[in-house]
């Protein structure tokens, strides 16, 4: 398949860079195999079609179907798209849909109880822990926490290496002190700091970090160590929730919007330490004292009933996967993937991210060329490959490849990446 030249800048006519795969599969042993390497003579991209294989059944996934590299929504397991279609009017023998049934009848309270069972597997939560379904997003926590955790003076730190760690920081202003010890903004969100050179302060409730920048692709490898006197970190973990294995005990309080990594928008959770609960300010909205959640188990009200089945059946697909470490391993396969063509393209693309923070989900690179940046779109697209293009903040393109993105999808992404001649 070849494209039109436009330009003398051409997208297929630069005659920079070409990387020449042996294989495009990675091996455990030995990692990507490429070679790059100046063609004598521009050529076309051309993408070999290829079966679609599902990672861990290795099922063809349906060719109607789209790689879907949204950073949220994002894509969602196939196999349980399907047995959420298959359950979806008649509810394993109720009579109904999980859409009709009430929130306080047997069947769901089936549905929520396993959900968070099998959550508590998958991260080996401590029984010190609630686990609470909420709505509102993430976005509705940066309200939530300060609310739950601070009286309107205490002074809170927050860590700020991205658009959402800043916009926590904006949304604390209005319900306690917070402080902004490190912010990355200066060098356009591309690093995270040394921990011990962090001047946090002694008295701060809490501190805040986000632990995977969705738009700037910046991941916490390890975790700081809060110097506050009750030792409070909180996270939010949105856009890398259930991708790999965490010690929650070293968190106050995780939440996470469901939309990325483990089921659709709508829902929200929150795994907060029980002594931390009880202690919202007056002002606190009861939709978001997390007392009131906690002692009606996730029932106050109607929650988004749907959403947290397909919660549900998401966390169940993970436990037969293995659980997260072998959902990392397989992160991580995909991630090395991308980095590696990009990183030997000769500068042609370029990801600004630190190498040692880089996230595993999410992967911002630019074009040597903005202006070819619409013609990558387009031929992307020509092969199914979808949502590509960056935040809109910061433009150029963004590969979000999340739990449920098959291997395929990524091997596909690679080869339009790496088969271009210019």
């Amino acid at each position: 398949m070849a494209m039109a030249a436009t330009s003398s800048q051409s997208f297929l006519k630069n005659p920079n860079f070409s990387i020449r795969p042996k294989n495009p599969i990675l091996t455990q042993q030995t990692g990507l195999s490429i070679n790059a390497s100046r063609p004598k003579k521009p050529t076309s991209i051309t993408c070999t079609a290829t079966t679609h294989e599902n990672p861990t059944t290795n099922k063809p996934q349906s060719q109607d179907r789209v790689f879907n590299f949204a950073a949220g929504p994002a894509t969602l397991y196939e196999r349980v798209l399907k047995k959420a279609e298959s359950e979806l009017v008649n509810w394993r023998g109720s009579g109904m849909s999980v859409m009709e049934m009430s929130h306080r009848g047997k069947e769901f309270l089936s549905i929520i109880q396993k959900a968070e069972a099998d959550l508590r597997t998958l991260l080996d939560i401590p029984s010190n822990y609630s686990v609470l379904f909420l709505q509102g997003g993430a976005t509705t926590q940066f309200a939530a926490i300060p609310l739950n955790l601070c009286k309107p003076n205490d002074p809170v730190d927050y860590l700020v290496t991205g658009s959402w760690g800043d916009k926590a920081f904006k949304e604390a202003q209005k319900f306690c002190k917070p402080n902004v010890i490190w912010s990355g903004k200066s060098e356009k969100y591309t690093k995270i700091p040394n921990f011990d050179s962090l001047e946090q302060n002694p008295d701060a409730r809490f501190l805040h970090i986000c632990a995977n920048e969705t738009i700037h692709g910046v991941e916490f490898k390890d975790y700081p160590d809060p110097r506050n006197k009750d030792k409070i970190l909180v996270a939010d973990m949105s856009s890398n929730f259930c991708s790999k294995p965490v010690d929650v005990s070293k968190f106050g309080v995780i939440y996470a919007g469901a939309q990325k990594n483990v089921g659709p928008a709508g829902v929200a959770i929150v795994i907060i330490r029980k002594d931390l609960i009880g202690n919202a300010q007056e002002i606190t909205p009861v939709m978001l004292d997390y007392k009131i959640h906690d002692e009606n188990n996730s029932l106050y009200n109607t929650p988004p009933c749907f959403g947290i089945y397909m919660c549900g059946l998401v966390f169940e697909d993970l436990l037969e996967q293995g659980g997260l470490k072998e959902v990392e391993k397989k992160n991580i396969k995909k991630a090395d993937l991308l980095y590696k063509v990009i990183d030997e393209s000769n500068g042609f693309y370029r990801c600004p991210v630190e190498k040692s923070v880089r996230s595993i989900m999410n992967i911002p690179f630019t074009l040597e060329k903005s202006e070819l940046e619409a013609e990558f779109i387009k031929e992307a697209a020509k092969e199914k490959m979808v949502q590509l293009k960056g935040h809109r903040s910061v433009g150029g393109m963004r590969a979000s490849i999340y739990n449920a993105m098959p291997l395929a999808g990524v091997e596909k992404l690679w080869r339009l990446l790496s088969k271009q001649g210019y």
